[in-house]
């Protein structure tokens, strides 16, 4: 029955969920890491933008990012530069379309799209023996659905997702409705409608008219990520994106790593049941931590979550 007792305890003034959520981004840490770019070509024509950091360990994490992140945002980098520390090689990867150039194709990414993961590990497994998943958010989602839906490449052997919307409805219904979720929903709006309306340069038939009035996730999805990604609708999407369902599939030492206060997630992101069911299934829920913040000022800026996601790994990958 692997629930696991946290530890994580931040001081009193830094327990609310969007103090822990929004600190990281007001105050950015200078993080030193060498990396690497490579480009991986796709058999669709279309690319993904990898970027290594490698100082010639024999195991490597691969990092996912969220929703309109990058490889290289701080919690990215951060969490790669403590992964180095602890003898792990990192390879942070862009979805279609969140790096530096747009993607080729119609089509971009979307919270259960597993494939371009899968194509991401293939392509690293011939230089290492060992390979772990490590995935934020909407990343942890594909992530841990990845893990759970079929057997993973023989060289995973562990995964951790930290704060990982597992069942996306209520996340998407929790950002659309939540009066305190305002500033984060028009965020990611605003960011997701400027990529159709640069994807309609080169593609007319997507349709853009009308489209700054969208205002929610619900309406968002409805239009875009299910039309563009073959699901009837945004509930059909969700439905069949989520994680939730597979982590009973899942046959390797997996972590999921959600704050009780995390702003982006409503209970039915907290699979306490499959925890208990599965054995190499982890669950951590600690009663603050935010979205992706978990800070406790214990060394600095540095989060709670990258010394306990190594810590993790170090328990399970010998």
């Amino acid at each position: 029955m692997p629930v696991v007792a946290s530890q994580f305890k931040p001081p009193w003034w830094l327990r609310n969920g969007h103090v822990q959520t929004i600190t990281p981004v007001l105050l950015p840490r200078r993080i030193r890491l060498e990396s690497a770019p490579e480009r991986l070509e796709l058999a669709d024509g279309d690319f993904l933008d990898l970027d290594w950091s490698r100082g010639g360990n024999r195991k490597l994490v691969i990092l996912t990012h969220g929703l309109e992140g990058c490889a290289s945002n701080g919690y990215m980098r951060g969490m790669a530069a403590a992964l180095r520390a602890t003898g792990w090689d990192t390879l942070a990867w862009n979805f279609r379309g969140c790096g530096h150039e747009p993607n080729r194709l119609l089509r971009f990414y979307h919270s259960g799209e597993t494939g371009d993961l899968g194509e991401v590990i293939r392509h690293a497994a011939d230089r290492y023996e060992q390979i772990a998943l490590v995935g934020f958010s909407l990343g942890g989602n594909v992530t841990l659905k990845y893990l759970g839906e079929a057997p993973p490449h023989p060289k995973v052997v562990a995964g951790v997702g930290v704060s990982v919307p597992v069942d996306l409805a209520s996340s998407a219904r929790a950002l659309d409705a939540r009066r305190g979720n305002r500033i984060y929903l028009q965020r990611f709006i605003k960011t997701l409608v400027a990529k159709v309306e640069a994807k309609a340069v080169h593609f007319p038939e997507l349709g853009i008219d009308g489209v700054r009035s969208l205002r929610t996730f619900q309406e968002f999805d409805d239009r875009f990520t299910a039309r563009l990604h073959g699901f009837a609708d945004a509930n059909d999407y969700w439905t069949r994106s989520s994680a939730r369902q597979y982590l009973g599939g899942v046959r390797v030492p997996t972590l999921l790593l959600n704050a009780q206060n995390d702003p982006f997630l409503a209970r039915e992101s907290f699979p306490f049941p499959e925890a208990e069911a599965n054995p190499h299934f982890h669950f951590e829920a600690p009663g603050s931590g935010g979205h992706v913040g978990f800070l406790d000022l214990r060394r600095g800026l540095q989060p709670w979550s990258e010394r306990r996601v190594p810590e993790f790994l170090a328990q399970h990958v010998p």
